[in-house]
């Protein structure tokens, strides 16, 4: 598929907000847009998930979910991609649930709500999705109200494989093939100095390998 002229929605955390870049123009979507003469539009917002919080957060704008904001974007989308899901292991305190779950209250049923929304709302676009990047620390359970079910990152990888292919929607699995893994110092320091936000270098893979994932769509 070719990318230029294409109207692309990326819906997004604080990666796709561009924090731990220099600036707006660094980002991976924004590269995206420079480099293959797309219209790009980011919608990415710090904190938040897919799925729904039981308890309020502080602050409350992590609770602007991904189910709810997937309405909110621009309807004219030719390419839709999604990237998320760290934060609903980072710190979302909504259950991982169970494959037959289809409410926004857990990390299962909000990958249905989420891609079956996008499917409808954007009928005639191609929809995408990537899966988080490693992070550091991901294979520690997170205390709170979901510690008994909460896993490792790489099992919120694995529902988001699973849902997605469900709905036939194309996964670039970044925590499988991203070249970035933060557990080691020296990438730590080139793409992910904080072990969770990629830096200016690391956006650029992101960018890259999404760009020449969609163009195979």
């Amino acid at each position: 598929m070719e990318l230029k002229n294409k109207k692309i929605n990326f819906l997004g955390d604080s990666i796709t907000e561009g924090h731990g870049t220099s600036g707006k123009s660094k980002i991976y979507w924004s590269l995206i847009g420079q480099n293959e003469g797309a219209t790009v539009r980011g919608y990415g917002i710090g904190g938040t998930r897919f799925a729904k919080q039981t308890k309020p957060s502080d602050p409350p704008v992590f609770d602007l979910d991904f189910c709810t904001r997937a309405t909110e974007m621009e309807a004219d989308a030719d390419i839709v991609v999604v990237f998320g899901g760290t934060n609903d292991y980072g710190h979302g305190d909504a259950p991982i649930g169970t494959p037959a779950d289809r409410t926004y209250e857990t990390f299962y049923g909000a990958c249905h709500q989420l891609f079956s929304t996008l499917i409808e709302r954007y009928p005639q676009a191609v929809i995408a999705v990537m899966t988080p990047l490693h992070r550091t620390g991901e294979d520690n359970p997170r205390p709170g109200s979901k510690q008994a079910d909460v896993g490792t990152l790489l099992d919120y990888v694995r529902i988001i494989r699973e849902v997605a292919e469900i709905y036939s929607l194309p996964v670039l699995d970044l925590y499988a093939s991203s070249g970035i893994q933060p557990s080691f110092a020296c990438h730590r320091e080139a793409y992910m100095p904080d072990g969770l936000h990629p830096n200016d270098a690391g956006h650029e893979i992101i960018a890259r390998k999404l760009a020449a994932f969609l163009k195979t769509l």
